[in-house]
């Protein structure tokens, strides 16, 4: 018999559909990265973002919006070394939803 692909615990209502909201971010911010033009550019925000999803995999707990805000202010000010300006996560859904 195959291993079962459904998790070991059943996510509630409210768990199933954040996990669908942050699949959906997901994807919308790896088709807005496809649009740069600049491979180099790509391959970091691709990486980037994979990253960021990785190490917020288990998190159970939303920001507060205060704290979302506070990391909106900060990201707007920061350059990296390659001259692409680095966005929080934040940032980047309020771009795709409005």
């Amino acid at each position: 018999m195959a291993a079962s692909r459904l998790p070991p615990v059943t996510l509630t209502l409210k768990q199933f559909l954040r996990r669908q909201q942050v699949l959906l971010l997901y994807r919308r911010i790896l088709q807005t990265i496809r649009q740069v033009p600049n491979d180099s550019d790509r391959k970091y925000l691709k990486d980037w973002a994979r990253e960021e999803f990785q190490r917020n995999k288990s998190a159970t707990e939303e920001a507060s919006p205060t704290t979302e805000a506070q990391d909106l202010k900060e990201a707007r000010g920061t350059v990296t070394t390659t001259g692409v300006r680095r966005v929080s996560m934040a940032e980047l859904f309020l771009d795709l939803v409005l």
